[in-house]
């Protein structure tokens, strides 16, 4: 039903004029302008987003893998490190600039289970890749795969562990030339992996991940800190060139501490050279809930 205008009676030599009449037409005005105003407009996160219907392929199981990278270091905890079991759900927003801002759920597993012990959690995050930049900001969240005192234990269980070798680490290489991690060498590797969780999230962009593959040239210092104090050297499998990057890392643990890492990589597909150094407090926009 359309609602046909009257005609307003012209106003007498003196009359006040009719300001009623003309806030009903300024308010019906106002209402159409709304209306056709695009859903979103108003928000200035929205501004210059669109949503994308045909997610490029991988692009949801790239951004929980860079978001449980960054989850792991931020944790700093080798007990409760977390991998990928699976994508539940995502969609992704697209701007002018080719960027990708992706929100999305997914479950995952512990990286190093007990035997017969195997924990699926929940986690969901927002991540954004800055187009073909490294090291996508990130917001997650998670449910609690270990209770806490149980990880503290562990935890401390690790470090009294590597406190306590009568001879300093100093090892040539895990796995060994068929695959295998020797149980007693396990810690050095969850804690390596640990570390190396900050190289790869900083690493990573919205077409290429990261894979701890190999670990070598371990060597533990001696310090008069209470901290693990430790260098060492990993090839980080480079998905989707396939190639073996090597990264030498130098990292500073303490059970519930912020975990401190500096590393310098060898990129192998120019003279560039990639570095950097970090601590787990200090790394921003984040949110680790839960944990």
């Amino acid at each position: 039903m359309q609602l046909r205008r009257q005609p307003l009676p012209a106003p007498r030599p003196g009359d006040p004029y009719p300001a009623a009449p003309l806030l009903a037409l300024l308010l019906l005005l106002a209402l159409q302008g709304a209306a056709a105003a695009p859903a979103g407009s108003g928000d200035p996160e929205d501004s210059g987003w669109r949503q994308d219907a045909e997610l490029p392929r991988g692009l949801l199981s790239q951004a929980a893998r860079a978001a449980l990278h960054f989850f792991n270091f931020r944790a700093s905890s080798p007990s409760a490190l977390r991998v990928l079991a699976e994508v539940q759900e995502g969609r992704a927003w697209i701007n002018q600039k080719k960027e990708y801002k992706v929100d999305l759920a997914f479950t995952t597993e512990l990286y190093n289970p007990e035997e017969g012990k195997e924990r699926l959690g929940k986690c969901s995050a927002r991540v954004f890749f800055r187009n073909e930049k490294p090291r996508p900001a990130i917001n997650i969240t998670c449910t609690r795969l270990i209770e806490k005192k149980t990880r503290q234990e562990e935890d401390y269980r690790l470090y009294k562990y590597m406190k306590q070798l009568q001879n300093l680490l100093d090892v040539v290489s895990i796995p060994d030339s068929h695959g295998h991690i020797d149980p007693s060498l396990r810690p050095i590797w969850d804690l390596a992996f640990l570390g190396s969780s900050y190289v790869m999230w900083e690493k990573t962009t919205q077409f290429l991940h990261y894979y701890m593959a190999q670990l070598s040239s371990v060597k533990q210092w001696k310090t008069n800190e209470d901290a693990i104090d430790f260098d060492y050297t990993v090839l980080l499998h480079e998905f989707s060139t396939q190639e073996m990057i090597p990264c030498h890392i130098h990292l500073v643990w303490y059970p519930g501490k912020p975990l401190k890492v500096k590393y310098h990589c060898q990129e192998l597909q120019t003279p560039e050279e990639a570095s950097g150094t970090e601590e787990g407090s200090a790394v921003a926009p984040t949110e680790l809930s839960n944990f």
